[in-house]
């Protein structure tokens, strides 16, 4: 049986002819990758039909032992998988269209089984936090139109009439009821989006560089490449029902970063010159051509404390999607699946190791892996701390991009709206989300600006990069996530009240993160100030804080200095940290550096 043919996607318009040329070569290498699963007798296969299902999601015993073996899922029996596994083994999560159906008619809310299940269409129902659905959208690269969120402020009205900016760009609307959940999935798909593979054990919305395609500094435009892989997830079932949630990034190398070091694989755009490259001519049986190229990053995930690590693997642009596609099935065939707790990529590397890990991905391309030291790359730019909010100028001349700073991420229907009307009016049509849970409005003529600024400052969005409150990220929080122990989003706009009412002079911009749980959807290790929520003794909301942990080239884990401060406390102990570091710091010194040259001792008796 030949292979399935590859997906065809015609590059936009506004791509150049050297990116049409990447996403060509990616799909011609795709159309020499063989389709790769398991057979009946656990064999790698090049023939979906060979797989039951024709998913490679599960594999049959040897006809031999049929009456006796126990069957298995990737080579775990039944017996071992943990209980998600059994529920996608019991009844294949994409194949629940009738069952959407039901519940929509019937407006009554799934079983434990199907709550699970229904989150592979973007479907979460959320109680006890809400008694309601949650959709959450797939938008690669953070992209959207201007008429896709007007449509979504509809949707956002059948529910609780407002939406979250999350921290993979993405957009989260709450608050529906049962008999609107399968309307909204039509709708979804009449605006051109899709839920589809949003949530539980599948590669998560693929984020880009903000900026990418008029960022003056990047060294090429990622979006092709993250919307292409996007459409490839979405056209081959068997990249859905991994072993666990799976976070793909792509870095433009530009002066915005995408947080790459925190998912599962970052691709990250590098320049390599031909003086590096000659330096190493003797170690090197083939070396590549001096360009631009990616590195690839694996293993992050900052809830359990680690980044992504360089790979030492150098990938053509044409070559990114088929070996991001060959490195999801290695996790896929090879990751945990008893133990939920140690079924993300990290903990798959710590077992068999990168260069294994790498050899496996290998047997899956058609073209070879090329390693390449790290040093033979100009190291990337530091990226421009905010640059989310604020006024930039494009590298489109007479063009700006504006960051809309959103508050704790919650934008009303009103508000998407409005933010569409004026991207219509005054930009193309086009809107950015930022992992930063913010909004940028892209191509606005110099003659405009002072004028769109003013319309998004009258909605109640901030403008202004140095502003203490634009760099507050928090995840939901307990009022719509039953992991969460704490109301992070209200704590959240509690403080940014108060910032607003101080008078202090930070020169360097300060990232405040609340998380409610360990889980950290809200990279709290990643801040300058991370707060966790936690359940004091006597039943308050509180929060441990961390202090000096950063991404980029700020990379580092916060380290923990105080345990079980009251929510109500925060505003305080936050302005005493800001007000100590002003005083304290060494001229030009970030509030990273500083942290980062004390112990915790010398922090706790500074602050306490």
């Amino acid at each position: 049986m030949s292979s399935p043919e590859p997906i065809s996607a015609t590059p936009s318009a506004e791509f150049t002819a050297e990116q049409k040329q990447y996403l060509e070569g990616f799909l011609a290498a795709l159309a020499r990758a063989p389709f790769v699963g398991l057979n009946a007798g656990g064999q790698l296969t090049a023939d979906p039909a060979a797989v039951p299902g024709g998913t490679g999601n599960l594999a049959a015993p040897p006809p031999e032992d049929r009456a006796s073996a126990e069957p298995t899922v990737f080579g775990t029996p039944l017996s071992e998988l943990a209980k998600p596994e059994r529920w996608k083994y019991d009844e294949n999560p994409l194949d629940i269209w009738e069952k959407l159906v039901a519940h929509a008619d019937a407006d009554t809310f799934p079983d434990e089984a199907d709550t699970f299940r229904f989150k592979f269409h973007g479907l979460f129902y959320v109680t006890p936090a809400q008694d309601s659905f949650m959709l959450r959208l797939r938008l690669p690269a953070g992209e959207i139109e201007a008429h896709q969120l007007a449509g979504l402020a509809e949707i956002a009205e059948w529910g609780g009439g407002y939406a979250h900016v999350t921290t993979r760009a993405n957009l989260q609307i709450r608050e529906l009821r049962p008999h609107d959940i399968v309307r909204v999935l039509v709708r979804l798909q009449e605006l051109g989006l899709t839920s589809r593979g949003a949530g539980a054990d599948n590669v998560r919305n693929i984020t880009a560089s903000p900026n990418s395609g008029f960022d003056p500094d990047e060294l090429i435009d990622v979006r092709p490449f993250a919307k292409a892989l996007h459409h490839y997830i979405l056209n081959h079932r068997d990249l859905y029902g991994l072993p666990r949630k799976f976070n793909v990034a792509f870095d433009n190398g530009g002066s915005l970063a995408t947080a790459a070091d925190t998912n599962d694989i970052g691709f990250m755009a590098v320049r390599v010159r031909e003086s590096s490259l000659s330096a190493l001519n003797p170690q090197l049986s083939t070396p590549p051509q001096a360009g631009i190229y990616f590195r690839v990053q694996l293993g992050g995930i900052t809830g359990h404390g680690d980044f992504a690590r360089d790979a030492g693997v150098l990938l053509k642009p044409n070559e990114v999607v088929a070996a991001a596609a060959a490195m999801i099935r290695v996790f896929n065939e090879h990751g945990d699946r008893t133990n939920r707790k140690k079924a993300r990529l990290k903990y798959l590397l710590e077992k068999c190791g990168r260069e294994k890990f790498l050899e496996e991905t290998q047997k899956k391309l058609a073209f070879p892996l090329v390693h390449l030291p790290l040093s033979a790359c100009e190291p990337r730019r530091a990226s421009l701390k905010h640059g989310w909010v604020g006024v930039y100028k494009q590298a489109q001349r007479g063009l700006n991009s504006i960051g809309v700073g959103v508050p704790v991420g919650r934008v009303s229907a009103k508000q998407m709206r409005q933010l569409a009307e004026i991207a219509t009016h005054y930009g193309r049509g086009e809107l950015r989300l930022t992992v930063w849970e913010n909004v940028i409005l892209p191509h606005v003529p110099d003659a405009f600006v002072r004028t769109v600024c003013r319309r998004l400052q009258w909605l109640g969005f901030a403008t202004d990069a140095h502003s203490l409150t634009s760099g507050i990220i928090t995840c939901t929080g307990n009022k719509g996530c039953r992991y969460s122990s704490t109301d992070t989003k209200g704590h959240a706009l509690a403080l940014a009240k108060a910032l607003g009412g101080w008078k202090l002079a930070i020169e360097q911009p300060i990232n405040v993160h609340f998380t409610g749980c360990p889980h950290s959807c809200a990279q709290h290790y990643c801040g300058d100030l991370g707060f966790l929520g936690a359940k004091l003794q006597d039943g308050a909301e509180g929060y441990h804080v961390v202090l000096g942990g950063g991404m980029g080239d700020e990379q580092g884990i916060a380290r923990e200095v105080f345990r079980g401060v009251r929510a109500d406390e925060v505003p305080a102990l936050t302005k005493k940290i800001l007000q100590t570091y002003e005083t304290k710091k060494q001229p030009g010194e970030t509030f990273v550096q500083w942290t980062r040259r004390h112990s915790v001792g010398q922090l706790q008796e500074m602050l306490s």
